[in-house]
């Protein structure tokens, strides 16, 4: 992605955040140069921040994702079994934007559909290799009530609707019929190591650097 893209791109999904009354906290709106400062190490270390992905693929408009990691605990603490042990994000995912076919081997997570569009979320079972079961149900809770699905199925979260999705839970989502403000709340979230994709592709952005940075991804640090 070229940073034009990335910059323009987190305007319109800050614009679009506060149309539905979210405000995004003050270190969000930090330069670079404050991002790389010493006291916002905490910031860094926890992979704070900005997060737009085409997954590598270059087809943002088709597979890609806003997001922006508000809070985050640490690997260390999950552990422990003490500390801060969660996270939270906001996200944007925009209209027929696929979010690939994927799971987590540590986090468990709450999808909630804050907003605009219904979210569709494709759902299947992990094999007992680690991969897909195309063949089982999958059982997951909708707001404490469990809904099943067979392996494939889709369900579809309206705005205020959520899903939990406990660990290996393979997963895909994408908006039916415009945008949709996501929200995630989580056990602390690793994207470095903790996101296995059906395809070989990355978790992460390759940025073209065609003109300066407004702020710093996650990536950028």
């Amino acid at each position: 992605m070229k940073r034009s893209q990335i910059n323009r791109i987190l305007t319109e999904g800050d614009a679009f955040i506060r149309s539905f009354g979210h405000i995004l906290p003050p270190f969000a709106y930090w330069t670079p140069e404050q991002i790389r400062a010493d006291d916002a190490g905490m910031i860094r270390e926890r992979g704070l921040g900005w997060d737009i992905t085409d997954y590598g693929q270059g087809r943002f408009d088709e597979m890609g994702l806003f997001l922006f990691t508000t809070r985050n605990g640490t690997l260390g603490d999950l552990g422990k079994g003490k500390g801060m042990l969660y996270a939270e994000k906001i996200m944007i995912s925009r209209r027929h934007q696929l979010s690939p076919m994927h799971r987590h081997d540590i986090k468990a997570e709450d999808i909630i559909n804050r907003g605009g569009a219904d979210l569709i979320i494709e759902l299947y079972a992990p094999a007992g290799d680690g991969g897909i079961d195309r063949q089982s149900d999958v059982t997951v809770p909708c707001d404490g009530v469990p809904r099943t699905v067979q392996a494939g199925g889709r369900i579809k979260l309206k705005p205020g609707e959520s899903v939990t999705l406990m660990p290996g839970i393979w997963h895909a989502f994408w908006p039916e019929d415009g945008d949709t403000l996501i929200g995630e709340v989580s056990t602390v979230n690793d994207d470095k190591t903790d996101n296995v994709f059906e395809q070989p592709i990355g978790r992460f952005a390759d940025v073209e650097e065609d003109e300066a940075a407004v702020r710093l991804l996650v990536s950028d640090y």
